[in-house]
């Protein structure tokens, strides 16, 4: 899942960015409120983690605008400002969800994760296609008497393909989602990652659930 971070403060920018990509997130970061709200208006983001306090203009006024543009990505907003009216404000501009600084950032996951399963209610903790199972919370596949701790880029990866089963997804759409917007599109990593998929889940013996769709990309799922 791709989360845009827009957040001024480097330090706490770099923390929140590296702890997301260790959850298994693809993640972008801005700095600035103008810039965060045209990457968000102008790119696909699964969720938006916002500061309140940023130097050009403030959370409020990119979610209003946000909402303004029908960017309808949950925004998850956070705040050094703890009070009932801040967070009413936070709210009524828009945001989906209200994080108070300091907070552990385990929270900060649990919270992202509510947000996407939201209008999703038969999902669960769990995605499955035929006998495969993945836990969103353990980051554990499981196919068959079989399971797998996957680390988080392989985590992030599978979560992309079992979401969008049956589509064909392009190498582009693979990278910018599972990987970050630099992503270079020449380059064979999407390939690596999915034979090392294949090797786990799609095992002899089992209906192979991952395939390669001749100059297009790949698709997940039971062929017919």
């Amino acid at each position: 899942m791709r989360v845009l971070v827009i957040e001024d403060n480097p330090k706490m920018a770099r923390g929140i960015q590296s702890g997301l990509q260790e959850a298994g997130f693809s993640t972008e970061v801005s700095h600035t409120g103008a810039e965060g709200e045209d990457l968000a208006a102008g790119e696909s983001f699964d969720a938006i983690v916002l500061d309140l306090m940023l130097p050009d203009r403030d959370g409020i006024e990119v979610c209003r605008n946000l909402r303004r543009r029908k960017v309808a990505t949950p925004i998850l907003m956070l705040t050094a400002l703890a009070g009932t009216e801040d967070k009413v404000q936070g709210l009524d501009s828009g945001a989906d969800d209200y994080l108070t600084k300091p907070f552990q950032f385990e929270e900060l996951v649990a919270r992202l994760r509510a947000l996407l399963r939201r209008g999703q209610a038969t999902e669960g903790k769990t995605l499955r296609c035929d006998d495969l199972e993945l836990d969103l919370y353990t980051r554990r596949a499981t196919r068959g008497d079989q399971h797998w701790d996957l680390p988080a880029r392989e985590f992030a990866l599978l979560e992309y393909l079992m979401r969008n089963q049956n589509r064909v997804l392009t190498r582009m759409q693979i990278g910018e989602h599972v990987w970050e917007l630099n992503f270079e599109p020449t380059s064979n990593v999407i390939d690596v990652y999915i034979s090392t998929l294949r090797k786990k889940v799609d095992r002899a013996g089992m209906r192979p659930l991952i395939h390669t769709i001749k100059n297009a990309g790949y698709r997940f799922g039971i062929l017919d």
